[in-house]
């Protein structure tokens, strides 16, 4: 692995703010980010970076290429929920072993934007349209371990109703912002875009690094509760997110030769969900343990993507 690629990653300002959330909830701070301030950084990363990709999206020639890569993403959308719901249930139960499987199987949007950072910092280009597969990568995972979950779970009282499910994962407000900037961002002119280009690009990174200031300090919290399951999961967020994304970083070759997108999908792959995945399986799957997955997903793969799974990914599509 490059060591300047990895020290680069580790000083990242992104990832040192999220390690003084954690550190700040280890030493009892009183640091808060107000939860009204939080949901507003939120929608304002998914509605900047789905804008950018519809423009991106609208330079994009139509090519195999992109039809191939989006058909990639919606197969690991479906392979990984499958392979880690197996992996899962004896130890930990159907329900969490379906929560866990379909946070595996989506993505982590704030993943996908640390690196959209590292590969404009690196002046690495990527194409819109792999926006576009983030969004389409949502809702497969969530359907899948659901489907799971109702196939095998041993108590068939509480029906799941699968509908519901669908509809909630595709009218998530954190997937209808993306797809809606997306779309939008894809529609308007080059001058209609420059016009707000002060607020989707240049203030990008400053609320990027107070977004993962937040998260450090929830992941924090969730620390102690998580440690309380064993070694287990802790060694599930790190090996599988990284056989995933070895393996895509490979497999992607096969499509196209653009480190950039090849990179995104290894990422998207190897992410997992924090937010989409949790608030459907409130409905799906209120018996599963938040406190399990939400930190797995969170405390454990999130960091280890941004620190050395990046790097790993990168060097794989760059060496190969």
């Amino acid at each position: 692995m490059n060591l300047d690629l990895f020290l680069n990653n580790i000083t990242n300002p992104a990832l040192l703010f999220f390690l003084l959330g954690i550190v700040a909830v280890q030493l009892k701070s009183d640091l808060v980010i107000p939860e009204s301030s939080s949901k507003f950084i939120s929608m304002y990363l998914l509605f900047a970076i789905g804008f950018k990709g519809g423009q991106e999206l609208s330079h994009s020639p139509f090519s195999i290429d992109i039809l191939t890569m989006v058909f990639l993403g919606i197969i690991i959308a479906v392979i990984i929920p499958i392979y880690s719901f197996f992996l899962i249930k004896k130890k930990l139960g159907i329900e969490n072993a379906g929560a866990i499987a379909s946070a595996y199987g989506s993505i982590s949007a704030v993943t996908f934007i640390t690196c959209v950072s590292f590969l404009e910092l690196n002046n690495i280009s990527f194409g819109g349209h792999m926006i576009a597969i983030m969004a389409m990568m949502e809702a497969p995972a969530i359907i899948v371990g659901v489907f799971l979950m109702s196939m095998y779970s041993k108590t068939r009282s509480n029906k799941i109703n699968t509908l519901e499910v669908v509809k909630h994962s595709l009218t998530n407000g954190s997937v209808l912002l993306l797809v809606g900037s997306l779309i939008i961002g894809f529609i308007v002119n080059d001058d209609q875009a420059k016009g707000i280009a002060p607020f989707t690009t240049d203030l990008f990174k400053g609320f990027l690094v107070i977004f993962l200031l937040d998260m450090g300090i929830s992941s924090g919290k969730k620390l102690s509760a998580f440690c309380k399951n064993g070694i287990f999961p802790f060694a599930f967020g790190v090996v599988v997110p990284l056989i995933n994304g070895i393996a895509v970083a490979i497999i992607s070759g096969l499509i196209t030769d653009n480190v950039g997108d090849r990179l995104l999908i290894s990422i998207l792959s190897a992410g997992a969900s924090y937010i989409a995945v949790p608030a459907a399986m409130k409905i799906a799957a209120p018996q599963a343990n938040p406190g399990l997955y939400i930190p797995m997903a969170l405390a454990v793969t999130f960091p280890f993507n941004i620190t050395i799974g990046m790097p790993i990914y990168y060097q794989i599509i760059v060496g190969l």
